[in-house]
């Protein structure tokens, strides 16, 4: 199943919460995190896809790396779990194979193909050139987009992300919230440790993405992923020498908003 995002559909995100909505959605965090603090992973996602307090929820997936990990335990728990894979269309050609592979060995039963419409991308992308002036602008209309339009209907998401991938994702909790959007994120592999990634595959012999034996532990789009040397953060690879560290769907219409600044608008680089 694909989904596009037309040249007609607004890229801002979610109506803003009030202040007594946000309150209440702190408080349902603070209390799922209460309630599954010493648990594990199979239990985390467990509460996300069957406790109230976490409503609706999704898994976004890259189909990356590590991805496999996450989506088996998914499958394990409920396969008819929504998947959203992001297509980018700048994305390595063994990534769309890995996606295709992992997705009929898991059985997962509904996988959502996201994608930015091409007249949308002939509009904010006529040279096929963005990347060049602004990564975070690329990523926003090609990642945050198409995912802000397919979360719409759901009240969070599951992500991989661990603690040990990067400074800014060290302190991550199982359950956030988003408040911009009111949506739960919820990372059940946050504690996590590479061994116990490698373990998980190693125990129930997992598919590996080609590219990780290349020197890739970390991948994105094929334009601004490289390959990583040892000792170096897993996620060097990504947009290298550039003072960037997320694509952007975990800040706001794929990018960090600034005091007075539209978080609805792709713009291009600062100047």
């Amino acid at each position: 199943m694909t989904f596009h995002l037309s040249a007609n559909t607004p890229a801002g995100g979610a109506p803003a919460r009030s202040v007594e909505e946000l309150r209440d959605l702190r408080g349902r965090v603070d209390a799922l995190n209460a309630r599954y603090r010493h648990h594990g992973a199979v239990s985390v996602l467990e509460g996300a896809l069957r406790d109230p307090e976490a409503g609706q929820i999704a898994l976004v997936s890259s189909f990356g790396a590590e991805s496999v990990v996450l989506l088996h335990l998914v499958a394990m728990v409920e396969r008819k779990t929504p998947v959203l894979f992001i297509d980018t269309r700048l994305l390595f050609p063994e990534t769309l194979a890995y996606q295709q592979e992992v997705a009929e060995r898991l059985h997962l039963q509904d996988l959502r193909v996201l994608r930015t419409d091409e007249v949308l991308l002939r509009e904010r992308d006529p040279n096929d050139d963005l990347r060049q002036t602004s990564t975070d602008a690329c990523c926003a209309l090609r990642k945050t987009v198409p995912l802000e339009k397919a979360l719409q209907g759901f009240d969070g998401w599951i992500t991989g992300r661990k603690r040990f991938q990067s400074t800014t994702r060290a302190a991550l909790e199982f359950f956030e919230l988003e408040e911009e959007t009111g949506r739960i994120k919820v990372n059940p592999l946050a504690h996590w440790a590479p061994e116990d990634v490698r373990a998980y595959m190693d125990e129930n012999r997992l598919p590996r993405h080609p590219l990780v034996a290349r020197g890739y532990p970390s991948i994105g789009c094929a334009p601004c992923t490289s390959p990583v040397a040892e000792g170096e953060d897993p996620r060097a690879g990504r947009w290298r020498g550039e003072d960037k560290q997320e694509c952007g769907i975990h800040f706001v219409n794929g990018r960090m908003v600034r005091p007075g600044e539209d978080a609805g608008e792709t713009k291009g680089p600062s100047t």
